[in-house]
């Protein structure tokens, strides 16, 4: 049985979503564009974007895919204390 995610892992997991969808925004691609692209099917990518099956490997891969760092992905202001106290 999966552990019960606490009030900060569901902000974490929130903030992850959030910021993938925002990198995909700003590449101008669809849902189904962008996953083609990494070649995964939408339905998985569509998963992620709403903050289910995201792994560390699933944001590194999405990192080497779209030419960013993990620093790069996770110096966002989503990822600030000051934002996840919402």
């Amino acid at each position: 049985m999966p552990a019960k995610l606490d009030n900060t892992d569901i902000q974490l997991k929130l903030a992850i979503a959030k910021r993938l969808l925002e990198i995909r925004k700003e590449s101008g691609k669809t849902q189904e564009a962008f996953a083609h692209g990494s070649g995964r099917d939408k339905q998985s990518y569509n998963k992620n974007e709403k903050g289910k099956g995201t792994t560390i490997y699933t944001i590194s891969k999405f990192c080497i895919e779209n030419n960013i760092t993990l620093k790069e992905f996770f110096d966002s202001p989503l990822f600030s204390k000051k934002s996840n106290k919402r």
